[in-house]
């Protein structure tokens, strides 16, 4: 006699494929992406969002993260994949979801998912980074002497031990802005192509140390402002949902 199949491992169709844009702020910045993973999916269940689910003896949401920030670094673009078992109006996903997070996560942008292709649009980051205690003319001096150089080697501490790459290579812009008035924090913007190994904030900090002397008086305060399509001219990064969407 045949075996019936065992319903636990059968997985129901996917109607439907969301690409969402969330944030992280506030005390967020410190959580891990397996924190927001753990936050996000509650809060998907709170909602009752019917959300896909892979099959075999341990079934687990259908959820694709894409590129996630640092852990100490706030975001206003983190992008995830999440696959529907039916067709959901997009803005109630948004706005249910939004309800059931924590402070500090917030949906920003829910779209049906043209394609599979998110991940493969993320192509570079702009990052804000601003360095308490330091002027703007000290850090324009280290900002010159970055750019400047062909190469700036840094090392990392990684799974696989410590690693040495060049940090310059993926600096596509770099630039020093204006404080606020009455403040003495210089306000760095830069445009970083996303490569293997990842160049991170972090890592320009390094080498701008390294390389100019530029050291913070505070620990620096980072932002993702935009990740997504490159522009031809390296200078700019598009919304990769609105590319998707027309």
């Amino acid at each position: 006699m045949a075996s019936r199949p065992d319903p636990g491992r059968v997985a129901v169709p996917v109607a439907q494929r969301l690409h969402m844009r969330y944030s992280k702020h506030g005390r967020m910045r410190f959580a891990s992406h397996r924190d927001f993973q753990r936050a996000f999916e509650r809060a998907l269940r709170r909602a009752e969002v019917p959300v896909a689910m892979s099959a075999g003896f341990s079934p687990h949401p259908r959820i694709s993260y894409a590129n996630s920030a640092p852990t100490g670094a706030a975001s206003l673009a983190e992008y995830v994949e999440v696959a529907l078992t039916r067709e959901c109006d997009p803005e109630v996903v948004r706005q249910r979801v939004s309800d059931a997070l924590p402070e500090g996560f917030d949906l920003v942008t829910v779209v049906v998912a043209a394609d599979r292709d998110l991940p493969s649009r993320l192509h570079a980051s702009v990052w804000r980074i601003e360095l308490p205690g330091v002027a703007a003319q000290t850090a324009s001096a280290a900002v010159q002497t970055f750019l400047a150089a062909e190469e700036v080697v840094v090392s990392r501490m990684m799974k696989d031990g410590i690693r040495r790459f060049d940090a310059r290579g993926a600096v596509c812009a770099l630039s020093v802005g204006d404080p606020e008035q009455g403040q003495t924090c210089a306000i760095l913007s830069a445009v970083v192509r996303h490569q293997a190994p990842a160049v991170r904030p972090d890592d320009i900090l390094t080498a701008l140390r390294e390389q100019g002397g530029l050291v913070p008086a505070a620990p620096p305060r980072v932002t993702r402002l935009a990740q997504g399509p490159l522009s031809a001219d390296a200078q700019q990064v598009a919304d990769p949902l609105v590319e998707v969407t027309g």
